[in-house]
This record gives C-alpha cells, structure tokens and sequence, in this order.
C-alpha cells in the first residue's frame, strides 16, 4: 500500500542450540533479546534449548555477561525439542555438534557457530567468547532486520 512504511521481518522464530543450554546459547539469547527489542522486532520470538540440559547456568557466564548489562542469573537451562526447532526458521548451534540435523526439516536454516565451551574457561577466554557472540548475533539481525 503506497505510505505504508511497515515492513515485516521474514524470520519469525531464532533458536539458539547447545549441550547444556549453560553458556553460548545462553550467552547468544540475552544478546538476541536485546537486539530484538533495541531494534523493535517485537515478532521475532526467541527459543533456547540443550540437547542434554545442565541444572544452571555457568557462574562464569552469568558474571560475565552482568559485565554487558545483561542478566541470565533467573535463567534455568532447558531441554529444546526437535518440534521446536522446526518451528524456527533459522537455528545457531554452538559448535558442540549435537544436533542431529537429519530430524530438523530442510526448510530451517542451521548454522554451526563453532564456539569452544566457556565452562571452566578463565575469565578472559569467557570474554572472548562473549563477544564472538555479541558479534554473530548481531551479524544475524542484520540478516534479518527489513531494510
């Protein structure tokens, strides 16, 4: 319609996939939530998960990313069902290789980000790593933010 200045994403689902849903996805979803609303995509919704959840969240990432502003000390790690990841329309694995891409349809758009594990790593590695994040996750709403 002519003046009409909304555009709609086509992406409407993100997921953020590791082992233990207790570092890098966790890390990836915090950033993917405020880069979401700095940018307001409020349709895009965002799913985390593990393959083989943990009972918390690494102490070092919490620390870490309270460092950005960003606070995953309420979090709790969760098992993602392969249900779920259809849903998604892209899906960012964090290099742990767990996902059987085989059960996840064809049409979903799956990245290996290929990230070492923070937990149990010094602070400054888990830094680094953060910020590996920070960078592909906002290098993926770039993606996908309507121009």
């Amino acid at each position: 319609m002519p003046g009409d200045t909304t555009e709609e994403t086509t992406v409407d689902r993100i997921g953020f996939v590791c082992v233990q849903n207790a570092g890098r996805s966790q890390m990836a979803t915090g950033f993917a939530e405020r880069e979401r609303d700095r940018r307001g995509l409020d349709g895009v919704e965002i799913v985390t998960g593990g393959t083989h959840p943990a009972d918390a969240v690494h102490e070092s990432v919490i620390e870490t990313m309270r460092e950005t502003g960003i606070d995953l000390a309420d979090r709790t790690p969760r098992e993602v069902t392969v249900a779920e990841l259809n849903d998604c329309d892209v899906v960012a694995t964090m290099g742990c290789s767990t996902l059987d891409v085989g059960t996840v349809d064809d049409a979903v758009d799956i990245r290996d980000w290929d990230l070492p594990d923070p937990d149990g790593a010094d602070p400054e590695t888990v830094r680094a790593i953060r910020e590996t994040v920070a960078d592909r996750v906002a290098a993926l709403f770039d993606e996908i933010e309507p121009a």
